[in-house]
């Protein structure tokens, strides 16, 4: 047993099994390697955009086709059921016209509708009656007309129908209580009920009543009423007879039902609030999507302004989304297409590709053991192509390199030997400048000593550097060294006065030997060609977090177009300076340390004045 499997012993003696680890790991490593290759990630890479495209295709063509269904399905439930309400306007108003008819009509003489009257008004009763039952035959919705009754108050009447009459129809209808409410209703605003059969004939069913006073100015008696009965089943069939198989449902302006169609699936509290929430809608027509306990459906409705009668149709939704499953098919034949088509784009696209990229590996690799001639078959005009004139390019300059490297380490050496012939003891000059100021000092000449012990200490500081930084206190010391040794050059010609705005600056850290260029070049450049005395003014000041020290001397001033040419160093300077550190060194090293929005700026008028400004950031 091996890793949970039975294994044949004869794989162990003759060595198999070790054979078959080593294949299965080698191909590991194949993959591997390949899964790493250039060509490989092409690959994967296309594949993986082919897989994107083609899933958000699929999904994006099931989404339009699904949203395509519902708009059919809700475009023919909504031509459906405004159909049938249709068709319940058309009863309704053929059953109007036929009640308006009978109590407006003058060619009915309704003189009298007692039977036991004279023969003579028998007679014209009875042709009212046959009037009656014309104009019962000749609507299309005649046989669902369960009751056509004209009656006076004194209960005389006539009556027609499907319902079997009865002598006592007339007091039937009057012990209903709906009777007088339907008489009150506005022939124009006649909202509709739905109410039970109250005579012999069709009792317990249910029926629409419509109630009309008589209009007939030609009566000697009192006023009468028209009654018409219609039957529930005319809404039944109607809605029978658009088989659509889906639940639909009639009710009136009141919620009360009229005529229902395969409404086994839902409750009636369902229902109830479905009917309740379609009733309270401002639309009169419309289609909808509702969840209930019983699912999620489309319901499709529409109300009549005129009788209040809202007729809707229900869909489950899983029902009309039948095509869901083809919508998906064919979605999923668009996503293999796409995939199939990608992997042989990408497989073609890859050889053409790695053909010039296995030409640029190639000559790196020669370039790397150390032959750095051109290749001109991998200078092509594409992409690839520009790199690989750039690799001939590169080699030719690492060839270039190379051998001036060669020569460089050559005059290197020779300055180094040039450098340690030309090299001075530094403590041998030192000691030397000791001995002269002793001599000095026992000569009681003072000026010699001031100036060899100022020229001693600017040599120390120099020797230790130029870019660390120092207190300010520390730099201004430096810089009265050098104003010693240059106010005995230029034989006081110029004042030197410093001032600081707050004691703590004194403290402040500043690159060394920043003052001293500012200082010389006010002298040089200033002062001295101003052939009489001058004042060089130091001022330092802090300003939000930054220490500003101002350089002003009363010299000649800078023309304007020259103050940028100083700054970019492009104005030459004189050979015999101090420290050999000119204005734009000195701001190229307050950049390169605290940053370019700080440094030197310099504002001068011709014959009046220049002012150098340096900012720095405070540091303590």
């Amino acid at each position: 047993m091996h890793g949970g499997l039975n294994l044949h012993p004869e794989l162990y003696k003759n060595g198999e099994y070790g054979k078959i680890l080593i294949s299965g790991g080698t191909d590991m490593r194949r993959i591997k390697k390949w899964i790493h290759s250039l060509r490989g990630r092409i690959i994967i890479y296309n594949l993986i955009m082919v897989i994107t495209v083609a899933l958000l295709g699929s999904i994006v063509t099931y989404k339009t086709a699904l949203d395509r269904s519902k708009k059919v399905i809700k475009q023919s439930m909504s031509q459906r059921i405004e159909g049938v309400s249709d068709k319940f306007q058309v009863a309704y108003e053929e059953m109007m016209n036929i009640v308006l008819n009978c109590t407006g009509r003058k060619s009915m003489n309704l003189g009298s509708l007692d039977f036991t009257q004279q023969p003579s008004q028998r007679k014209q009763a009875l042709m009212n009656n046959e009037l009656m039952s014309d104009y019962c035959a000749i609507s299309g919705y005649g046989s669902y007309i369960s009751k056509l009754m004209l009656a006076d108050k004194e209960g005389h009447f006539i009556q027609t129908g499907s319902d079997v009459g009865s002598t006592d129809d007339f007091e039937k209808l009057m012990e209903t209580g709906w009777f007088e409410q339907e008489l009150a209703k506005e022939t124009g605003d006649y909202k509709v009920s739905v109410v039970k059969n109250p005579f012999f004939g069709g009792k317990g069913e249910k029926m629409i009543p419509i109630i009309r006073p008589l209009d007939n100015t030609g009566l000697m008696r009192e006023e009468g009423w028209v009654f018409l009965g219609i039957s529930a089943k005319l809404f039944e069939d109607e809605l029978a007879r658009s088989d659509s198989g889906n639940t639909m449902i009639a009710v009136t302006g009141t919620g009360d039902l009229i005529a229902e169609v395969k409404t086994e699936e839902l409750k009636e509290k369902e229902l109830s609030q479905i009917t309740e929430m379609l009733l309270k809608k401002t639309e009169n027509t419309g289609v909808i999507e509702e969840k209930t306990s019983s699912g999620q459906w489309f319901i499709s409705y529409a109300k009549s302004p005129e009788t209040g009668i809202l007729t809707y149709e229900m869909m489950p939704v899983k029902e009309a989304l039948n095509e869901r499953v083809i919508i998906i098919r064919l979605a999923g034949v668009l996503f293999f297409v796409c995939l199939l088509l990608g992997m042989l784009l990408s497989v073609l696209s890859s050889k053409r590709i790695r053909k010039p990229i296995d030409l640029l590996t190639a000559q790196v690799k020669k370039i790397g053991g150390g032959d750095f001639s051109r290749n001109p078959q991998i200078e092509t005009e594409d992409e690839i192509g520009e790199i690989g004139k750039g690799i001939n390019h590169m080699s030719t300059k690492i060839e270039q390199l190379l051998k001036k490297n060669v020569e460089d380490e050559r005059e290197k050496k020779n300055l180094e030997i040039k450098m340690l012939q030309a090299q001075i003891n530094p403590h041998f000059l030192y000691n030397t400048l000791d001995s002269i100021r002793w001599i000095a000092v026992i000569q009681k000449n003072t000026s010699i000593v001031k100036m060899v012990t100022a020229l001693s200490s600017l040599l120390k500081n120099m020797a230790k550097g130029f870019n660390e930084k120092v207190t300010l206190k520390e730099e201004l010391n430096f810089l009265q060294d050098y104003i010693i040794i240059e106010k005995m050059r230029y034989m006081e010609m110029f004042d030197v006065e410093i001032s600081v705005e707050d004691e703590k600056l004194y403290n402040a850290r500043i690159i060394k030997l920043t003052l001293q260029p500012l200082v010389e070049n006010a002298i040089f450049s200033g002062i001295e060609p101003m052939g009489e005395n001058g004042i060089i003014s130091i001022h330092v000041k802090s300003q939000e977090n930054t220490l500003c020290i101002f350089v002003r001397d009363n010299g000649v001033g800078i023309p304007e177009e020259k103050i940028e040419k100083i700054l970019k160093g492009k104005e030459k300077s004189k050979n015999d300076t101090m420290s050999g550190i000119g204005l734009p060194n000195v701001d190229q090293r307050i950049k390169l340390v605290y940053g370019e929005e700080y440094g030197l700026s310099i504002e001068s008028k011709v014959g009046e004045y220049t002012e150098i400004q340096v900012r720095i950031p405070i540091e303590y």
